[in-house]
């Protein structure tokens, strides 16, 4: 398998809801208005908490300084996990379950930090630009390693690391962060750009403006479900993620959706921020899903990690990570 380097460098950052209207007309230009712009990567992901983007050094400028913007303390790096020598973003994700023993877990034994965005088209791992020498020493054995460069792609170049690197020693990995499921069942899909003119006032709406309080007489059942909304425009592909509700506003064949119409159950991880130092959360969960079979979407934000599995596998998956959480 080819490990291909993308060339974007990219920023994390959070936005606190109560900042997001000083946000929306950067935000708005970068999803809807790319040709006005020179950003290839741009990711926006809400929670209950936030709202993380992900974006390249030229959409960050479209940002405006403000204190309601944190920004992770690096310069990131986009790895892509392509088989068969074919362009990953017209294939479907070969999913944190199947690159979970290959990349993740020896990032993780080499105590490199990763943020994992899963998209409909393909998985992006992402890594600090500073620990680049030390991801390409512990995977080139695994992989032809590649760099994106100018849009062509490349052999990348021996970064001069050959020793002086001590050989991990392997550890068992419990859960150790409190891990919760919503009720909401989501959908991970797409749309064509040239269609994206006919939803923008939809898509704007959901993004920015469907977050309020709930409605007055909502059924307490609806107490467990949370917001969460990603949208994505990487190299001109677009990715959605959203609950089912949500897909049901969209006008009928707008979205991509496989044959089966699968729905997915989501696995929230952490208690309190995670923060971007610890190494391991991403491999704690996606190597019992990988041990199991079981397919899955990973999404990190910059306050929690959030797993998305198989509907009819969620209780399964649930017994499995709680099981490891209590292993020691």
């Amino acid at each position: 398998m080819e490990l291909h380097i993308l060339e974007h460098s990219l920023k994390v950052a959070s936005i606190e809801k109560e900042g997001i209207q000083i946000c929306t007309h950067g935000l708005i230009k970068l999803a809807f208005l790319a040709s006005k712009t020179r950003c290839k990567f741009f990711s926006l992901t809400e929670t209950p908490e936030d709202y993380t983007i992900i974006v390249d050094e030229e959409g960050f400028k479209e940002l405006p300084q403000s204190e309601h913007i944190s920004v992770a303390d690096a310069t990131w790096l986009a790895l892509n996990v392509v088989s068969g020598g074919g362009n990953a973003s017209n294939s479907q994700p070969i999913g944190v379950t199947k690159i979970a023993k290959s990349v993740i877990a020896p990032l993780a034994d080499h105590n490199i930090s990763v943020f994992m965005l899963s998209t409909y088209q393909t998985d992006f791992i992402l890594v600090r630009e500073r620990d680049l020498p030390m991801v390409m020493h512990t995977l080139s054995s695994e992989f032809t390693l590649l760099r994106v460069v100018n849009g062509e792609t490349v052999a990348a170049h021996d970064l001069g690391v050959t020793n002086g690197f001590v050989k991990p020693k392997l550890v068992p990995r419990p859960i150790i962060h409190p891990l919760s499921s919503p009720s909401n069942l989501f959908c991970v899909t797409s749309l064509d750009p040239d269609t994206l003119p006919s939803v923008a006032t939809l898509l704007m709406d959901v993004m920015f403006y469907s977050g309020g309080p709930k409605e007055p007489g909502a059924s307490s059942e609806d107490s467990s479900h949370i917001r969460f909304f990603s949208f994505s425009l990487i190299e001109g592909y677009i990715s959605l993620v959203m609950d089912e509700q949500t897909t049901q506003r969209f006008p009928n064949n707008v979205l991509f959706t496989s044959a089966s119409g699968e729905l997915w159950k989501m696995v929230r991880i952490g208690g309190q921020p995670l923060g971007f130092d610890e190494c391991g959360i991403v491999a704690q969960i996606s190597e019992p899903l990988a041990t199991a079979d079981i397919p899955a979407y990973y999404i990190s934000t910059f306050k929690f990690d959030h797993a998305l599995v198989p509907e009819e596998n969620i209780q399964s998956v649930i017994g499995a990570l709680r099981t490891k959480s209590t292993a020691q």
